[in-house]
């Protein structure tokens, strides 16, 4: 498989270091006429994803029942992100690419040793995104996981003012010139009006638009906590100076949905759980509640949420 072959490419020393990579692919910094050349070292890139890979190996073995396979790749997915910490992250706990896309993997992908790394990490992550002004500086691979990487590091400020933002590059940049489809470029369309020179430029791609499922999870506020939303979990997290915000999703067993609105004094949330399911409500300042199928509206103080 796959991951066999990268283990074998990469050697008893576990990095994906040789070869060309496609990186974090159209960063913001990347020419035009060169999409691949983005800041974050294409070969950390690389490494993580192959420790990232491993590790699901093991746990669709485990699910299998392979129990031999799932434990050679779980020991596989250890030494992998060993042999990243040891190549890429330094002893202040920054990365040699001092990068969103580098601290993003290396968060989500488990790639750091505890908690603290993680925290140094995120910490630094919130740094980078600030000094560049809150714009966005992540391509293909970043971009999906930068705002969770903010958000699970105690930075959801830093994540709503990069979602925020309006400023080229940005995700609603696109939107004041008129788009209504996310682009394959940052700057599809430049400031100045006129077009990105290379001949790869799309007004309709999907890619950066990836943020979209942060939106939902983090601030609608829905998400499966369980394979096909048997079990659901409502975990709103207002900012960045929203007011309201809803989602729904069609699952196996009916719609889930949720909405929130803070008005006056109280934050005001109503969850809906299909039939045959439950779902588990963490709002702002109060115990989580078990819910089962129905709708469950809730209020919560203002001081309780921010």
């Amino acid at each position: 498989m796959g991951v066999d072959l990268i283990a074998s490419l990469a050697g008893p020393g576990r990095l994906w270091d040789s070869g060309f990579q496609l990186g974090d692919w159209l960063d913001p910094a990347t020419p035009a006429d060169d999409p691949a050349a983005s800041e974050t070292d294409p070969h950390l890139i690389a490494t993580a994803y192959f420790a990232w890979s491993a590790r699901h190996v093991a746990i669709a073995a485990d699910v299998l029942g392979d129990l031999t396979a799932a434990q050679r790749y779980r020991e596989l997915a250890g030494e992998v992100a060993m042999a990243f910490r040891r190549r890429y992250q330094l002893g202040s706990g920054w990365l040699t690419s001092d990068t969103q896309a580098s601290y993003a993997v290396a968060v989500v992908f488990g790639l750091l040793e505890d908690e603290d790394a993680v925290s140094r990490a995120g910490r630094r992550l919130a740094e980078v995104v600030a000094e560049n002004g809150y714009r966005i500086g992540t391509g293909f691979i970043g971009t999906p996981i930068v705002c969770d990487a903010l958000t699970v590091t105690g930075h959801v400020d830093a994540a709503y003012r990069l979602l925020m933002q309006t400023e080229c590059p940005s995700w609603l940049y696109p939107v004041t010139q008129g788009a209504t489809t996310i682009w394959e470029r940052w700057d599809s369309l430049r400031p100045d009006g006129t077009l990105n020179p290379s001949m790869m430029t799309s007004f309709n791609h999907f890619a950066l638009g990836s943020v979209a499922d942060w939106m939902h999870r983090v601030v609608a506020g829905l998400a499966p906590a369980a394979p096909g939303y048997r079990k659901i979990e409502f975990r709103p997290r207002p900012g960045g100076g929203l007011t309201s915000a809803a989602a729904s999703h069609q699952t196996p067993y009916g719609r889930a949905a949720i909405s929130w609105e803070i008005a006056v004094e109280e934050l005001c949330v109503t969850m809906t759980v299909p039939p045959n399911c439950a779902a588990t409500a963490h709002l702002p300042g109060v115990p989580p509640v078990e819910m089962g199928p129905g709708t469950l509206r809730m209020r919560v103080k203002s001081n309780a949420h921010g």
